[in-house]
């Protein structure tokens, strides 16, 4: 596609998207969105994680139905104003807590036994996208899962859905093999598990 962004989305093109709409995807509302949030939670390897982090988590509906699967969940996201609404879309869980700013500049402290990437890693520069796999590497635990979603569709942001995934999967060879994943029209799925160390 010509027209393609060279640069990593700058934190204002998120927080003017959603003073201009509190659902700009409409996370809470589409068909496709409902079908990708069950796929993700079916392909999840385990049934339980001990301290997951959702990066990109939006106004929180993915967290919601991710937070009873896990003893406590980190979700970050770039935009205050989807924080907001996260947050109180999660109030009964007090095991979830959120962190605002942009990876891989911003990146939460601990160690993790799942990372949830949800249709964010094509907002990132082939440049950031290398130094987010190694925030990964520095935290994801061993035998700890990854999980990468991405619309398939046409954008101008800097990654198409199958480059940033690629991206990701090859970034993390040294360490992660992949797992069973799945490919629709609209999105793929990807799922990573930590295979070096002891």
């Amino acid at each position: 596609m010509s027209g393609r962004r060279t640069e990593t989305l700058p934190e204002h093109y998120f927080a003017e998207i959603y003073a201009s709409d509190p659902d700009p995807w409409r996370f809470t509302s589409s068909a496709y969105e409902a079908d990708k949030y069950d796929a993700t939670l079916r392909a999840l390897p385990r049934t339980r994680y001990e301290n997951a982090l959702e990066v990109g988590c939006s106004i929180g509906v993915f967290t919601r139905a991710l937070a009873p699967r896990c003893g406590a969940l980190t979700a970050l996201d770039v935009a205050q104003a989807a924080l907001d609404a996260a947050q109180t879309r999660c109030a009964e869980y007090p095991q979830v807590r959120f962190v605002r700013g942009a990876v891989p500049e911003v990146w939460p402290e601990g160690r993790f036994d799942l990372i949830v990437f949800g249709e964010m890693l094509y907002f990132l520069s082939p440049a950031d996208l290398a130094r987010l796999v190694a925030r990964v590497e520095a935290s994801l635990e061993p035998g700890g899962d990854c999980v990468l979603v991405h619309w398939l569709g046409e954008t101008d942001y800097p990654l198409s859905g199958d480059a940033a995934a690629e991206g990701f999967i090859t970034g993390t060879a040294p360490f992660c093999r992949v797992l069973p994943g799945l490919r629709t029209e609209a999105y793929r799925l990807d799922v990573l598990r930590r295979a070096d160390g002891p």
